[in-house]
């Protein structure tokens, strides 16, 4: 799980230095496949449910911040 976590911030800083439509893809896979196993954590109980909502609220305020200021 923190693997796929760092893979998403670490797709979120090679966006941030060279912005594309197949990096905001990989963002976005990376970001969807890190979820998935958060959740299946806490379904089992590997996690504790506000432990997950945590490191969910903080992919996708990394991922917000990075594809953001992009687009604007």
């Amino acid at each position: 799980m923190r693997t796929l976590m760092k893979r998403c911030l670490t797709a979120c800083s090679a966006y941030t230095q060279e912005s594309g439509e197949e990096s905001k893809v990989a963002i976005q896979k990376n970001m969807n496949d890190a979820f998935s196993k958060i959740d299946k954590a806490v379904k089992r109980g590997v996690l504790h449910r506000n432990a997950g909502a945590n490191q969910k609220s903080r992919l996708s305020s990394a991922v917000k911040k990075a594809i953001e200021p992009a687009s604007s």
